[in-house]
């Protein structure tokens, strides 16, 4: 007789790399162990998913949880909370903490706080100092390292690398790919003049598309020079796509929800410094930039480029007020809009959420429904209609710039390697996250 299964998902409309069919899943020890007709299998627990898609599980390969030092605004657990209340079942995180993420020390100690806490797999990245850039080769090889973070603009203090000498040393010495925030720092110091004083319109003005498109094309020159790999976070412009899609040899795309669906001027009248993003939210020639990008394949994932504020600090005047916002719990729902407003098909939004980021950073067991890899699910409702709300929010931030936008498509439910952790709204696991592993560091 069969060995019982742990769970088993009945009657779904599985998603994966050969299309979209009604199969069960069967999942055994944290894997899937079986795809197709399980009618006659036996489980601990069976759930009827019919009417539900499954899709591999949704990776977040850009997200800003603050912890340590700034954990007013967000920390591993409220974030990772946000993250699976919203279908997302792995995550990256950036190194602007503080202190910073950019020693052997600090990443391990993140690895830590992580392990068990948080409710949803995990990766951190290293960022890149002009004092740490020897160390970096070894740095990225770490466990739980998802890579290199480089700012080239929009940071402070040592975690910024601006000039073209410092971005071709650390090209030099690293092997994996690492991921670039391109904005030209020099250019931004130039403009900041043009900022207007309670006027969060003039974002986009001061950090305009040229900004973006010389780092961008700084990075990518450096690249071909030191024969690197390089990532490109948040693109936000359409001259930038047009430049990307001809430098796909060394240079994967990332762009975010945010720059999908929110449009200069009307994001910054109707939600003022809510919408002030790096690089900002632009007007609609880039937005329609952007979605040929997706829709030629230039783009190569999405991230949310989660980075909450308080409510408090974001009512700050502009200038003042900080630029970011929640994004990785809305990630799933409004890209499941645009799916069902015909912008892109499930298959491509799966690529982009999923099989797109295993196969860029190399991650190991994850990124598809397959036999022997991580059971990460998220399991969706495409036809639920939906108000999303600031009280749905997870993140101690509290706020969302979607807030009352009604959207079709729905996260019902969330596993991380067979754990069902949220399903219905409801959290329905404890804190179980682990490290991600990647295939160019497995001893590690």
């Amino acid at each position: 007789m069969a060995e019982p299964y742990d769970l088993i998902l009945k009657g779904g409309t599985v998603v994966n790399h050969d299309g979209e069919a009604a199969r069960d899943l069967g999942i055994r020890a944290g894997r899937f162990a079986a795809i197709g007709d399980l009618s006659r299998a036996s489980a601990g627990e069976v759930i009827d998913c019919r009417g539900l898609h499954l899709l591999p599980g949704a990776i977040d390969t850009q997200v800003h949880f603050r912890e340590p030092g700034l954990t007013h605004k967000e920390d591993l657990e409220s974030g990772s909370l946000s993250a699976v209340m919203g279908g997302v079942t792995a995550v990256f995180e950036m190194p602007n903490t503080d202190p910073l993420t950019v020693s052997a020390a600090a990443l391990a100690d993140k690895v830590k706080r992580g392990h068990h806490r948080m409710h949803c797999d995990f990766a951190f990245f290293v960022g890149a100092t002009a004092e740490n850039t020897r160390e970096l080769a070894e740095l990225e090889r770490l466990p739980g390292c998802a890579g290199i973070k480089v700012f080239m603009g929009s940071s402070t203090g040592s975690l910024l690398v601006a000039d073209d000498a410092g971005l071709r040393a650390v090209l030099k010495v690293i092997r994996r790919r690492a991921s670039f925030h391109a904005e030209d720092e020099p250019r931004l110091n130039e403009r900041k003049k043009l900022r207007i004083e309670g006027d969060a319109r003039s974002h986009p003005v001061w950090r305009d598309e040229i900004a973006a498109l010389k780092a961008t094309q700084r990075l990518v020159r450096a690249a071909h020079e030191t024969g690197a790999r390089v990532h490109v976070l948040h693109v936000s412009t359409a001259q930038e796509m047009e430049f990307l899609a001809g430098h796909k040899d060394v240079a994967s795309v990332e762009t975010t929800p945010h720059h999908l669906t929110l449009e200069a001027p009307g994001a910054y009248e109707r939600l003022g410094t809510k919408a002030q993003m790096n690089p900002p939210v632009r007007d609609a020639v880039h937005r329609a930039g952007i979605w040929r990008g997706v829709a030629q394949g230039v783009v190569d994932v999405l991230g949310s480029d989660h980075a909450p504020h308080t409510a408090a600090e974001k009512a700050k005047t502009y200038p003042a007020s900080p630029s970011g916002m929640t994004g990785v719990q809305t990630l799933v729902p409004i890209m499941l809009d645009h799916v069902n407003a015909g912008r892109l098909s499930l298959l491509r939004f799966v690529d982009l959420t999923s099989a797109g980021p295993a196969r860029l950073f190399g991650i190991a067991g994850k990124g598809r429904i397959a036999a022997g890899y991580d059971a990460d699910l998220t399991v969706v409702d495409l036809k639920r209609r939906q108000t999303i709300t600031d009280e749905w929010v997870a993140s101690r931030a509290g706020w969302t710039p979607y807030n009352g936008v009604g959207v079709t498509g729905w996260p019902v439910g969330t596993l991380v390697r067979g754990h069902k952790v949220m399903w219905e709204g409801s959290l329905t696991a404890g804190s179980q996250g682990e490290r991600v592993r990647f295939l160019e560091t497995l001893a590690s």
